[in-house]
């Protein structure tokens, strides 16, 4: 005789334990605002206790006003003093400015671009900066010359010189699309230690760019020249001034 099995109860189902409600997220930014007002007021009411102190410290001591006063005055005099001896001092050193090319030939493209910056800064354009690098753009120096010219140079160094590659047409494309429409350069300007391709010389003449060649950077970083002088057809002067 068979044996029964007996019925296969199933187990009953858990209830899932009652956790807290956790605290809505209104109620913890309100306390969170609560909290910061508390500690804006409490900030606000020392900067009075301490402006209220202050206030009475002069009160009692009004020879304070005068001195501090003064003190300021007499700062503001020996910084200008500075400020101007040290601009004398950079354009004294700048009006000695020489570079060699065999000096020029052994810096770094970057150190180059800053060589020419300064040798505008020594010809009289006080504000002479260095923008070469990614994003240029096609501008490695730009400059205001005393007459109100802008000036947009590009820079194009060479380690081996006049025997390096010359300096072509692309880049004159660079420049020339460039130089007036995005920098508003008056005078537009490819500067190089070594030489430039004929086509490139070509170019630059159909598209009144001028072209700084070895020669012509010799006689400019190692004499007193400024490089207007040395170039020909520069724009006549934006601003006439008792320079021109």
């Amino acid at each position: 005789m068979a044996t029964r099995r007996p019925p296969h109860r199933r187990p009953a189902p858990r209830r899932p334990s009652r956790r807290p409600a956790p605290r809505s997220r209104t109620a913890r930014t309100r306390k969170q605002r609560q909290r910061r007002g508390i500690q804006v007021l409490l900030l606000v009411a020392v900067a009075l206790w301490a402006a209220g102190r202050l206030l009475a410290w002069i009160a009692a001591h009004p020879w304070i006003v005068p001195v501090v006063l003064a003190a300021a005055a007499a700062g503001g005099v020996l910084w200008h003093r500075y400020r101007a001896d040290r601009s004398r001092r950079r354009a004294e050193t700048a009006r000695t400015l020489r570079y060699p090319l065999e000096r020029l030939d052994r810096l770094h493209h970057r150190e180059f671009e800053h060589a020419v910056r300064d040798l505008m800064f020594r010809d009289g354009c006080a504000d002479a900066v260095q923008v070469g690098g990614a994003g240029d753009n096609g501008a490695d120096v730009k400059a205001t010359d005393p007459y109100g010219r802008r000036w947009v140079l590009q820079c194009k160094h060479r380690r081996a010189g006049l025997a390096g590659a010359a300096v072509g047409t692309p880049d004159l494309h660079v420049l020339n699309g460039t130089g007036r429409p995005v920098h508003q350069g008056d005078v537009v300007v490819l500067v190089t230690n070594g030489r430039f391709s004929r086509p490139a010389q070509e170019f630059a003449r159909s598209q009144r760019l001028h072209l700084v060649d070895r020669e012509t950077l010799s006689a400019w970083a190692g004499g007193h020249r400024p490089l207007w002088e040395l170039l020909r057809a520069v724009p006549p002067p934006r601003n006439p001034t008792s320079l021109s």
